[in-house]
């Protein structure tokens, strides 16, 4: 079962945009997905809560008579969006189940310096030839220097840029009413549907 971890030490990233709307995605295949949130923040719980009946349905953890958490019987796709600092045994305890990591990051010095730290990290983990890992640029605006900074950050990279996604209202917008890019009509989202071809083909693969 494909368990995609998106995760970055540091807060403010877009973990829960990136993580809402790949569950979202799968969810417009007709995959049974859940979204998991190891967030003591529970953002994308949260985000759960809203979601109308009318949409493709996204599952929540099942919690067992034991009280630990599971994905519902008959998920075939999870995933997990994680906390801010993230690092030692927690790092490790994902990292465990995960079969592939999204690691989105902003156009700024400080996520930039924070994520090189972590992606390094990675890199080194014991699991590393075993997890698929791609990097997401979050909030881009062309033609800026700190566009231009994390174009160059993430050209040094070994690991795969899989997208460049915009600075838009359309996200903020839809996560306010429980929802995702593939939950409104194409015409209206499609310039950021178009940045995403590269990262759909990188879950699928």
């Amino acid at each position: 079962m494909p368990v995609i971890v998106v995760a970055n030490p540091k807060g403010g990233v877009g973990k829960s945009t990136l993580s809402t709307n790949v569950a979202g995605y799968f969810a417009s295949l007709g995959k049974a997905v859940m979204l998991g949130d190891i967030d003591r923040q529970q953002s994308a719980a949260t985000w759960l809560g809203l979601r109308p009946a009318t949409a493709k349905p996204i599952s929540a953890w099942d919690t067992g008579a034991d009280l630990r958490v599971r994905p519902p019987k008959g998920t075939t796709h999870v995933v997990l969006d994680t906390p801010a600092g993230l690092h030692g045994k927690r790092l490790d305890e994902v990292l465990k189940i995960a079969t592939k990591v999204l690691v989105p990051l902003q156009p700024s010095i400080f996520d930039i310096h924070a994520t090189h730290d972590f992606l390094h990290r990675l890199a080194e983990h014991k699991r590393a030839q075993k997890l698929e890992i791609g990097i997401v640029g979050m909030r881009s605006r062309d033609g800026t220097i700190s566009a231009d900074q994390l174009k160059a950050f993430l050209g040094a990279q070994e690991f795969p840029v899989l997208a460049h996604l915009r600075d838009t209202q359309n996200y903020i917008h839809l996560a306010a009413h429980g929802l995702t890019l593939w939950d409104v009509a194409p015409g209206r989202v499609e310039r950021d549907l178009e940045q995403w071809q590269q990262l759909t083909a990188w879950l699928n693969a």
